[in-house]
Parts: structure tokens; C-alpha cells; sequence
């Protein structure tokens, strides 16, 4: 009887516990089965880490012990009927393909195995059971790491797409922090009791993933399946990701909109955000404090592209009201005297006086990234009719500054709002505002009545990609075009494991 030898132990083997295997228990042969889960692993060249750790495990073990997870002297476990089961029932309740995940080979190999109809179909059983072994270790691994992790990595993704003009280098366009997949998290549940309920638990679980979810079961257009699946996906990485019932600010690119939400209300504003050349990168940070009529200091990139040419150009600065201040020694220079070049060199800080006019608008929000980007007021208010706002350099221009303001500063009494509004050129709805505002009628503007205020707490903001999101104020799923591109680049990665 050549079934015990290929397991440990010296225990004898009774005709119970190999009943199932029947007349055809004599016909295994661990030398043979060794040869065809070597062949098996020699013609597995797939990328996916996933499989590469699956292979490793019964690369490794094949030549001390013969390697079997899903079957044993009793016969092939209960488990394997049930991971089947289980990835039929959810697999298109997730946006994913069954034949990613072998459904098709491991029914039919399970169908052979459970019928005994080797001979019929002039297979072996030192060959199906070792297929079969892998087919379901392999599918265990890739759906429990995929939905826990994502199935791909969207920083080495979305980092290598850009390359900024003159540098040579990618531009990083996503800076979220991201938890890298434990794929041995998996092998070490594949060979535990508790794989099932590990399989089970697998499924994200957030807000966003179900409104998705219940989106994609209801609908059988395929590209909205497509769509939805992306997003899905966004769902599954594990970063820091918008909750539920918390106070934050959520800046969706795609939808060109900003939520600043409470758990009792939303306020929903229009943004515009970085042109394809110059995309607004995806992170999250907290407003730590905001700028009332801030001077704009050009980023060095700017005045290369849009500044220098105007060297010597002193109608230009004046028209814009730029100033021209050597890093050195602090002195505020001539424009008339200051060349292309030495806007260049890197030795002069060109800025823009506050005020009606500045390219910040009246207001920037700011929070710690490294980017040196925020959220700001703008001096071009029809830029937000617009259907596409794709068209700043990176920052985020918001529709409406003062109500965002007053949003993170929710304690703030009339008063408080009043010197905002005067410092903002916006009519003061208070008494008091009212007769401040007549009583300093002749003064030069801006009123600076309110410069800096600091954010306590800090609020979170979320600067995310979703195409389809559920709606803050509706819960509806929403869906928007692929502005950035984004959607295409990661479908095609994964596109082993989608429909």
C-alpha cells in the first residue's frame, strides 16, 4: 500500500481513512507525484509575489517531505469544497475573475478526485493531486493578500508614470504611506485550522468598498463593472483612508470637488487642481493653520516657466505686484536691474504682495506634505465654471474659501467671523462689523484684522482619486472621467484578476 509513504508518520493506515481514494490508493506513487509537482513549479513563471511565495513553500518542501495543504491520509479535506464555494459565490461579488483564481481546474480536478475517474480520463492521480494541492494554495494566497493588500502596489505604479520636465526624474504623485502585503501572513494561515475563517475575514469592510460593492452587483454594463472594480481596488490598500462619523476634509480629483465633512452636515465646494503636466499629488495631512491675505512666493518652477523671460521688466512686476528679494542680505531689489538670469540662479526670492490680486486669493489653508502644495483662495473666480478645472500647478483652489475657513473653526464667535470677512473684503454681517468697517472706511486695504489662525484640532484631509465614490450627502454612488489617467494605468496592471 504505497499511500503511507507519502506522509510522515508510522502510524499504519486503516481502509477507512483511505476509502476514498478506493482501488486507485495503490496507484500512488510519491516519487512520480514529486516529478509532476516539479514539472508543475518549472512552467509557473507568474509575477504576482503572491505565487512566487507559494511556489517557494513547495520548492522548499518537495524533497524533504512531500508537500500536501489541502489533502491527507483521510483524503482531500472538507476545506478545498469549501474555498470553491466560497470564491464562486464572492469572487464576482468582488470585481474579480474566477479564472484568476483557477475556479474552473480546481472544480474539475476536485470532480475527478471525489468520482475516481482517473482511468476514464486517462489521468493519474500522482498528477491531479499535486495540481490540485498547488491550484488551491495558490488561490488561497493570492485572494487573502490581494483583499487585504490590493492585488497591486500603486506606488510603484503611479510614481513611475511622470517624469518632470528638465529633471530626468519621476514625479511622486502618490505619497500615502502604505502597508506592504504579508504574504507569508497567508502561507502561515493556509496551514493552520483557522484558514477558512483568515479567507473569510479577507474582504475589506470600510463605508466606500460595500457602497461600491452593492454598486456593481446591480449593474451589468461592462465598463461600469470595470470602473467600479478600479475603485474597488483603491479600497483594498491599506492606507490611511477616509472614515465615518469624524471631522475631515476629502479632496476627490476626478469629481473636481472638496467635502468638508461633520458627522451632522457637509459642505460641498468645487475645486481646481493640477493640470495633467503638473497633477495634484494623493496624500493626506491635517489643516494645521491658515493665512489671511499671504504674500505668494513663486516656486522656483514657476519662475522658470512664466517669470524670468519678463527680466528687466519692471511694468511686468509692478502689473503683478511681484517683488524681487535677494536671499542674502534681505534687501528688496529693483526689477528693472534684475536679469533672466539671475532669477535663475537660485540667490532671489521672487514673491507677490497680499491682497485683492494675489494669486492665492484672500486665503490659503496649509498643512505639512512634501510638496509644498495646500488649499487657497484664487483671484480667478470664473475658473470654477469650468467643466474640466484641471489648471493650477499642483495646489488646490477652492470655491468657497470663507465658508471652509469658518468650517475649521467651528467655536468661532460673530465677531471672529466678521474680522474675517472684513480682512477679506467680504461684507461684515454684524453690528459691530458694520461700524468697524465705516469707522475705518478710509484705510488701506486689506484690513488685517485677522493674519494667521491656527487650526486646533487640526482637521485630516484626504487628497484621494476615486472615478466612482459614494456621494458624502447622499451616499449615492457617484462616477466621474479618468482625468489623470489613473484608472487605465492600474486596469492594465491588474488585469489578470479582472473580468
Amino acid at each position: 500500500m504505497l499511500l503511507a509513504s507519502c506522509f510522515e508518520g508510522n502510524r499504519e493506515v486503516d481502509e477507512a481513512e483511505i476509502s476514498e481514494f478506493g482501488t486507485y490508493v495503490n496507484a500512488l506513487d510519491t516519487s512520480q507525484m514529486r516529478t509532476c509537482l516539479e514539472h508543475i513549479l518549472s512552467a509557473d513563471s507568474s509575477r504576482w509575489e503572491s505565487d512566487k511565495t507559494v511556489k517557494q513553500y513547495y520548492a522548499k518542501y518537495q524533497h524533504d517531505e512531500f508537500p500536501t495543504v489541502w489533502y491527507s491520509r483521510m483524503g482531500v479535506s472538507t476545506d478545498a469544497d469549501s474555498l470553491l464555494s466560497y470564491l464562486r459565490r464572492e469572487l464576482p461579488a468582488n470585481g474579480l475573475d474566477p479564472n484568476a483564481f483557477f475556479v474552473t481546474q480546481i472544480a474539475d480536478d476536485l470532480d475527478i478526485v471525489r468520482s475516481l475517474a482517473f482511468d476514464s480520463l486517462g489521468v493519474s492521480i500522482n498528477e491531479v493531486l499535486p495540481r490540485l494541492d498547488y491550484h488551491l494554495s495558490k488561490a488561497f494566497v493570492r485572494y487573502t493578500a490581494g483583499q487585504r493588500y490590493g492585488f497591486i502596489r500603486p506606488a510603484r505604479l503611479l510614481n513611475h508614470l511622470d517624469v518632470k520636465v528638465n529633471s530626468g526624474e519621476y514625479a511622486r504623485l502618490f505619497d500615502y504611506e502604505i502597508k506592504s502585503p504579508d504574504y507569508q501572513e497567508s502561507m502561515k494561515l493556509l496551514t493552520s485550522d483557522d484558514r477558512m475563517q483568515y479567507l473569510i475575514t479577507s474582504k475589506p469592510e470600510g463605508h466606500v468598498y460595500r457602497a461600491l460593492q452593492n454598486q456593481l452587483v446591480q449593474t451589468g454594463d461592462k465598463d461600469l463593472r470595470r470602473k467600479l472594480a478600479v475603485n474597488m481596488e483603491r479600497c483594498r490598500w491599506q492606507i490611511s483612508q477616509p472614515g465615518e462619523n469624524e471631522q475631515m476634509i476629502i479632496v476627490n480629483i476626478p469629481a473636481q470637488q472638496l467635502w468638508a465633512i461633520c458627522p451632522d452636515s457637509v459642505l460641498n465646494m468645487r475645486i481646481c487642481c493640477g493640470a495633467t503636466a503638473t497633477k495634484t499629488p494623493l496624500l493626506n495631512s491635517r489643516i494645521s493653520y491658515m493665512q489671511v491675505n499671504p504674500d505668494w512666493i513663486i516656486p522656483y518652477n514657476i519662475v522658470k516657466s512664466d517669470v524670468a523671460h519678463h527680466g528687466g521688466d519692471s511694468a511686468y512686476f509692478a502689473r503683478n505686484r511681484y517683488y524681487i528679494i535677494d536671499r542674502n542680505s534681505g534687501d528688496t531689489l529693483n526689477p528693472a536691474g534684475v536679469t533672466s538670469e539671475q532669477m535663475l540662479s537660485g540667490s532671489l526670492r521672487i514673491g507677490q504682495k497680499g491682497g485683492a490680486g494675489n494669486s492665492l486669493g484672500r486665503i490659503v489653508f496649509r498643512f505639512p506634505n512634501n510638496f509644498s502644495i495646500y488649499l487657497h483662495d484664487t483671484n480667478n473666480r470664473g475658473a470654477f465654471n469650468r467643466d474640466r478645472r484641471t489648471l493650477s500647478h499642483g495646489c488646490v483652489r477652492v470655491q468657497k474659501p470663507f465658508e471652509l475657513a469658518c468650517f475649521l473653526l467651528p467655536d468661532a464667535d460673530d465677531w471672529t467671523k466678521d474680522k474675517l470677512r472684513l480682512s477679506m473684503d467680504i461684507r461684515p454681517e454684524t453690528e459691530r462689523g458694520i461700524i468697524w468697517q465705516h469707522e475705518h472706511a478710509e484705510d488701506p486695504r486689506p484690513f488685517r484684522l485677522i493674519s494667521y489662525h491656527e487650526v486646533s484640532p487640526r482637521v485630516p484631509v484626504y487628497i484621494i482619486y476615486y472615478t466612482a465614490y459614494p456621494s458624502p450627502e447622499t451616499g449615492t454612488v457617484v462616477t466621474w472621467p479618468d482625468i489623470y489617467g489613473y484608472d487605465q494605468v492600474i486596469s492594465r496592471e491588474m488585469k489578470t484578476f479582472l473580468p
